[in-house]
């Protein structure tokens, strides 16, 4: 049997180009705003790299006792472009940074015929879809060919399962997407924790769980969603402190 996972960190992706073309297509309500490609070839806007730079920043400043012994990304290039520039500043800071797997797990959410169009394309394409997307809300909606974000939260159950259950000991960070920071929260909070409703995550963002060492629990009324050891504490979510205004 493994050891115990002490702490989790999950890093949103920098700004990428399709986040800059949604949020422009939401300002004008231009139909004809869509992404060109796919989803997984998307990469980081100029902002998104800046934000992937304080982001190793924020990397190169974490405590020496508290630092992530391995990284773990998501295959989306956005993602993977993130960590190469994060470890790019924090070796600028003297720090060697963690080595890093990739896991097909904590990819995006697959929207499936609607990738990469933004709501006014959507509204425009497929109006009945916008409107069984509004009716079912975003946690049930799986579009056709696509997933549902409780589908994105099975495999990153499954991810966190195998991570858990493997020698991981100390501290694990991810860099990935909304869809799975939110899956992450929802499959950390346990049995019981209710549907996600509208949980806002930033680009560049981190968010992190650890161990509680400090309250004295019930090791049966608290345990893992994997039946192992004690359930990792929410100490933050959301948080772009270390972006200082970018």
């Amino acid at each position: 049997m493994g050891c115990e996972l002490a702490r989790l960190t999950v890093v949103r992706h920098g700004q990428s180009t399709a986040n800059a073309l949604w949020a422009r297509a939401l300002e004008t309500g231009d139909a004809e705003l869509v992404g060109e490609g796919t989803d997984a070839e998307v990469r980081l806007s100029p902002l998104g790299v800046e934000q992937a730079r304080a982001l190793g920043r924020w990397l190169a400043g974490v405590p020496v006792g508290e630092r992530s012994g391995l990284v773990v990304c998501s295959s989306y290039a956005r993602a993977v472009e993130t960590w190469d520039v994060m470890a790019g500043s924090a070796r600028a800071a003297g720090i060697v940074p963690p080595p890093h797997l990739v896991d097909e797990r904590l990819r995006d959410r697959e929207m499936g015929v609607l990738e990469l169009l933004p709501p006014p394309a959507v509204r425009a394409r497929a109006p009945e879809e916008a409107a069984r997307r509004e009716r079912l809300g975003e946690w049930f909606y799986r579009p056709p060919g696509g997933e549902s974000l409780a589908d994105v939260a099975l495999r990153v159950r499954d991810f966190l399962t195998e991570l858990r259950a493997g020698d991981t000991a100390g501290h694990v960070l991810l860099v990935a997407h909304d869809a799975v920071v939110i899956a992450v929260r929802h499959v950390l909070a346990g049995i019981g924790d209710p549907v996600p409703d509208d949980v806002p995550v930033p680009n560049a963002s981190v968010s992190s769980w650890e161990r509680d060492r400090d309250r004295h629990r019930d090791r049966d009324r608290d345990r893992d969603t994997d039946g192992r050891g004690t359930r990792l504490r929410l100490v933050e979510f959301g948080s772009v402190r270390h972006l200082g205004g970018i």
